[in-house]
């Protein structure tokens, strides 16, 4: 690995544990949204509130410190980093239903405009699976190919822009792939899969390509460091979207209640 500048990196700072305090803060508000409803006596399986949790984990992981200047200043890191805040924490959370768990907790005021938000035309176009695939797929293909990836070694606060950016175009890839939350006009299961298989073959490509002519250019790190980043990619990548079919195809054999497939104890969401 070369040496360079970024890779001395000062002891964490304040600022280096607030992305840890948001994500347990988001956690523990999903747990007391979690044990009103059990106050409620309303339906909620609990299998929702453990994904969920996980979720939470996989991204507190994620931004742990030593994890954070790990990824900093090389590139297997930050591809661990990757997968964990875009791809694996997307899967628990989107899975725990959060839409769901506030619509039978919120006020009505609140429920209400979720449900317009839900139901509005930019929100059908934007959580469409071809166009959450070009949010989630796109970015990753501009960060890598461009001098972006170069520009956040320099600039921490682009990094963290990035880090919001994977997580956010996860999940909601993620939740128009699976999403159990209540979702008008999604589509069937023929486009899902189809916008699936594609991100997949798009997903290795892009992993085929840094390690072939050793994407990001002109980056500080050695070959070896970039083509070991672009075999995480490519594995872990691949697990984490053989997990999205699993569930897909699950969640489509539940729904149609085929005989001899009994799901409901892992698939009954509400």
């Amino acid at each position: 690995m070369h040496d360079h500048p970024s890779h001395h990196m000062p002891p964490a700072s304040i600022g280096d544990w607030i992305p840890l305090v948001i994500i347990v803060f988001v956690g523990l508000l999903y747990s007391f949204g979690w044990a009103y409803v059990i106050w409620k006596k309303r339906n909620w399986n609990s299998a929702r509130g453990i994904s969920f949790l996980i979720g939470t984990l996989l991204l507190f992981i994620a931004m742990w410190p030593d994890l954070v200047k790990w990824a900093h200043h090389d590139l297997r890191g930050h591809m661990v980093q990757h997968l964990l805040i875009g791809m694996f924490a997307p899967i628990f959370l989107v899975m725990g239903a959060p839409v769901t768990l506030a619509l039978k907790t919120c006020s009505k005021n609140i429920a209400e405009g979720i449900t317009y938000l839900l139901r509005s035309f930019f929100f059908h176009i934007i959580s469409h699976p071809l166009t959450a695939m070009f949010l989630n797929l796109g970015g990753m293909y501009v960060l890598y190919l461009t001098p972006i990836y170069n520009a956040t070694i320099e600039y921490p606060i682009l990094h963290h822009a990035i880090h919001i950016h994977f997580l956010m175009a996860g999940y909601l890839f993620t939740w128009a792939i699976i999403g159990p939350d209540p979702a008008p006009a999604r589509p069937g299961l023929v486009t899902r899969l189809a916008v699936l298989f594609a991100s997949i073959a798009a997903h290795a490509f892009l992993s085929k390509l840094m390690y072939a002519h050793l994407y990001p250019l002109n980056s500080p790190h050695g070959k070896e460091e970039i083509q070991e980043a672009a075999k995480l990619m490519y594995y872990w990548g691949d697990l984490s979207e053989f997990i999205l079919i699993i569930i897909l195809f699950a969640l489509w054999y539940y729904k149609r209640g085929r005989p001899g497939y009994d799901l409901s104890p892992l698939l009954k969401w509400s």
